[in-house]
């Protein structure tokens, strides 16, 4: 091959490997559903799409439902094939006496077979039916939380990719949820202690899981907007969300730690 020859082809490659480094990243498309119990969800999902979108190229779409109650459903989960086209969903209800088992297992089903999980505070006490079911998905089983009291953070597992450069911290009043059972397949990232006043209470906060082909990323932090909508907790939620579509890298993220 002539010298020109092969200046020719690198001048190619350059302008292939160029093109190639200037496609844009395909958005990941995230469903948010939120709404139940004892939460701020009108503001909250506006605070955790706006806040995933500005750190990755995430797109999030909400499913509201303004009842207030313990009961709440979501018309979301109606169909069989519920989660098609979305790469992951944001479970951020409070709906702890919805027992109906074939719901609840509707939900599961899509996450048993493969699409990704972000599982945020309430989501752990939810569809409480009398078995095992959502906690096996979730990867922790909770009964009950502390006071509204603020809970440092300490992350324990320094060299997994979603809290890597991530610092502890101490938020503001947030209630501390217990942890009646840790799952095989559950992996603890970080703790939470909290001054009750009668005792230092100590449980895990943020942990992944693995959901048969779904990778889970969950977290029980997360009541108050001023927590929702802090820096350090979006940053955290993002990088989980990441990690559970394995797109936790450079290209997918807007702002790298």
């Amino acid at each position: 091959m002539t010298f020109h020859a092969l200046r020719s082809l690198g001048v190619l490659l350059l302008i292939a490997f160029a093109a190639q480094a200037a496609d844009p990243v395909k958005p990941l498309h995230a469903l948010l559903v939120t709404g139940g119990c004892c939460h701020d969800y009108a503001k909250q999902k506006d605070l955790l799409k706006a806040g995933i979108e500005a750190r990755a190229h995430v797109n999030v779409d909400i499913h509201y439902n303004e009842d207030k109650s313990t009961k709440a459903v979501f018309s979301a989960y109606a169909k069989p094939n519920w989660a098609e086209g979305y790469d992951v969903v944001i479970h951020d209800e409070c709906s702890a006496d919805v027992k109906d088992m074939p719901y609840v297992e509707n939900i599961l089903k899509a996450h048993r077979e493969g699409v990704a999980a972000v599982n945020l505070h309430c989501a752990m006490h939810c569809y409480r039916t009398g078995t095992e079911d959502w906690f096996q998905f979730v990867g922790i089983q909770s009964s009950r939380h502390g006071p509204q009291k603020p809970i440092e953070v300490t992350y324990v597992e320094r060299e997994h990719d979603i809290v890597k450069g991530l610092a502890n911290w101490t938020t503001i009043n947030e209630e501390l949820y217990n942890n009646l059972k840790l799952f095989e397949t559950a992996r603890p990232l970080a703790r939470g202690k909290q001054d009750t006043g009668k005792a230092i209470d100590d449980a895990v906060v943020v942990w992944t899981n693995q959901y048969g082909k779904g990778r889970v990323f969950s977290t029980t932090l997360g009541h108050n907007n001023d927590t929702v909508g802090d820096a350090r907790y979006l940053d955290l939620v993002t990088r989980g969300l990441l990690w559970s579509c394995d797109k936790l890298n450079a290209s997918y993220l807007k702002t790298s730690k």
